[in-house]
């Protein structure tokens, strides 16, 4: 696809972010919408497919009221460059991923629909641009979704170079420390706030867990255990005496950490419901 340059003035090269969800704004209906950060608004777009070239499919995490959201960001080359943005969760995400599944080549332009449901839920439709013909693929409980988003994005990486690249518009994914993904784990799992973790490291004078000793971590996620256990046991020696068992023990052992904490998680409610 080659784009003609208009010369003169024009608005930034910068990116417009579509973001979905249904709703409605001084009587106008959308299923999704520009954010306007300056005055703090939703800016429905009426129009409810967007046609360009699938140019890139990305992950980020975005913090949201103290818990990590993982976004998919679907890049759209086309008149302008478009970033649509939803929750990796959401029905709109994955309907989008199972059509995209089934696609071989992104060399061709596509229409993406975004296409109202019950309440508010969002749903994609995925369409080939030139036939008009929507694409579909069958849905099944059994979709490994991580498996379908590497695959797309491998393909995107050898896509032609007809197609106008996209630039890297946002944090690029990089490998993560281990001991930083051992933190952020057991947090979820605990789902301890993270603004607690952020303020402990800045008393350790560290913005991330891979700057300190591994037994500074261990010091972490012990505290973050025991600070889930304080209203699970009458008797606070139990849930100490319990971790050390079931979690230090058995990882010394060599037992898998993020499981011997289920499992310790397991017998404490099962402890405080009176069935032991």
């Amino acid at each position: 696809m080659t784009t003609e340059i208009k010369l003169g003035l024009c608005n930034p090269p910068e990116p417009v972010y579509l973001y979905v969800n249904q709703g409605e704004v001084n009587g106008e209906s959308y299923v999704w919408y520009k954010f306007d950060i300056n005055q703090d608004k939703k800016i429905p777009v009426t129009q409810r497919a967007l046609a360009g070239y699938l140019s890139e499919l990305r992950l980020i995490t975005k913090e949201f009221q103290g818990k990590d959201n993982i976004k998919l960001e679907i890049v759209v080359s086309a008149d302008e460059l478009y970033v649509i943005r939803t929750s990796v969760e959401t029905n709109f995400a994955k309907s989008f991923l199972l059509a995209a599944s089934c696609i071989q080549n992104f060399e061709k332009p596509l229409i993406i629909a975004a296409t109202a449901g019950e309440k508010n839920t969002v749903f994609c439709n995925l369409y080939d641009a030139a036939t008009k013909t929507r694409i579909k693929r069958e849905w099944s409980k059994d979709i490994d979704w991580a498996s379908i988003i590497h695959d797309i994005q491998f393909l995107l990486c050898g896509t032609s170079s007809t197609i106008p690249p996209t630039p890297k518009l946002s944090v690029v994914s990089q490998p993560v420390h281990p001991q930083d993904l051992r933190v952020r784990n057991i947090r979820i799992l605990l789902d301890y706030p993270v603004d607690l973790v952020k303020e402990w490291l800045q008393f350790k004078d560290v913005d991330r867990p891979s700057l300190l000793p591994e037994e500074k971590i261990d010091e972490l996620i012990r505290m973050m255990c025991l600070a889930w256990a304080s209203d699970k046991c009458k008797h606070p020696n139990h849930a100490e005496s319990s971790y050390q068992k079931q979690v230090v023990d058995a990882v010394a052992n060599g037992g898998d950490e993020l499981t011997a904490i289920k499992t310790w998680m397991q017998h404490l409610q099962t402890v405080k419901a009176g069935v032991v």
